[in-house]
């Protein structure tokens, strides 16, 4: 790595990409409104995340995997998205996302727009089914702020070297750690505590937060 080498982490759900991943599965199992609610008062930092990860994917309980390329379809990245990411590239820098949503989902959009590393929750499937549970720790509040901090080892580039970007109570931790907090269209919660605030919509407002032009 570059002595300059500077680490942008970014969260996926309305961040990365407009949208809530878990609030388009429900939609798909005819549990929409439910899950809002609950993403909601998640995001205000009014419930517990796990507990509601929990509560959220139980209602998914029945839906067919062939969900995952139909919701992959209804996703669109946030302005600047890609810009972005080939931007910081272009400047030696490295892009990692870690999210609350789901690898089942993400990963080819991640693969494809060349995130160098990333992390999410991995929905359980059992004979091309969602069992209504999830595998593995859940990527909670803490989960991101230990995520960041292993690839800030890994990489060895230093904590105050890095851009943490969220909109939720869940991206509290990693923006709390980071040399530089973005928030990002966020709740009034997140936007208090982080250094600097994006309200446009447009990714590439990193860069000019980061000094790149």
């Amino acid at each position: 790595m570059k002595d300059d080498s500077r680490l942008v982490i970014l969260d996926m759900d309305s961040t990365l990409i407009r949208e809530e991943v878990i609030d388009l599965l429900a939609q798909h199992a005819g549990v929409g409104e439910q899950v809002v609610e609950i993403t909601e008062r998640t995001m205000r930092g009014e419930i517990d995340f796990s507990q509601s990860l929990k509560e959220r994917v139980g209602l998914l309980a029945g839906l067919s995997t062939n969900v995952f390329d139909q919701v992959r379809n209804e996703i669109s990245l946030s302005k600047g998205a890609q810009e972005m990411v080939d931007t910081l590239h272009a400047h030696g820098h490295k892009v990692a996302v870690v999210s609350g949503g789901f690898e089942n989902v993400i990963r080819p959009i991640l693969v494809s727009l060349e995130i160098d590393f990333f992390r999410a929750n991995q929905l359980e499937v059992d004979k091309d089914v969602l069992t209504g549970k999830t595998l593995g720790p859940v990527i909670d509040r803490a989960a991101k702020a230990s995520y960041l901090r292993e690839l800030s080892e890994l990489l060895a580039i230093p904590l105050s070297r890095t851009v943490a970007v969220g909109d939720g109570a869940n991206d509290l931790g990693m923006m709390e750690i980071s040399g530089l907090s973005v928030a990002f269209n966020a709740k009034p919660i997140v936007k208090a505590a982080a250094l600097s605030a994006i309200d446009d919509g447009d990714l590439t407002g990193v860069l000019r937060l980061m000094g790149i032009s």
